[in-house]
């Protein structure tokens, strides 16, 4: 797969996972706009763009194909771990935004910048240690 190809499957496939994150925030926010909540709609959010760049990028942008609950378990598990890093950041960044400004739009402003940041280096670290057999990563520059 070409750089531009890959490139531009990621980016949509990030920008899929963000506007299903801050769906589900904004439904969870719905029930009111206590730090409880807000709490609970960034967990909730994140868990619903989790899963769904999970299973877009294995078989997508990792060109994964291993099927069965066992692989599954463990790449999931280590993409997750990945993740916790990158979580951090875009928790980070959202959380500043919304205790500084106050406002959903600045929230939400925050995790886009947060999530972007923390999307290219979970890139980085799913190549590396979640997508490791030699065919996956043969011709993508690594």
């Amino acid at each position: 797969m070409s750089m531009t190809i890959l490139v531009l499957r990621y980016t949509v496939f990030a920008v899929i996972a963000t506007i299903a994150n801050l769906a589900v925030q904004r439904l969870v926010l719905m029930g009111g706009d206590s730090k409880v909540m807000f709490m609970a709609a960034v967990g909730a959010g994140t868990i619903v763009g989790l899963v769904i760049k999970y299973i877009l990028d294995k078989r997508w942008i990792f060109m994964d194909t291993t099927t069965g609950a066992a692989a599954h378990k463990k790449k999931f598990r280590l993409y997750t771990i990945m993740g916790l890093a990158t979580t951090a950041i875009f928790w980070g960044m959202e959380s500043a935004f919304w205790f500084i400004w106050e406002t959903d739009l600045m929230r939400e402003l925050g995790a886009i910048i947060g999530l972007s940041i923390g999307y290219v280096v979970k890139y980085n670290l799913d190549r590396r240690f979640v997508f490791t057999d030699a065919a996956l990563t043969e011709g993508q520059g690594a």
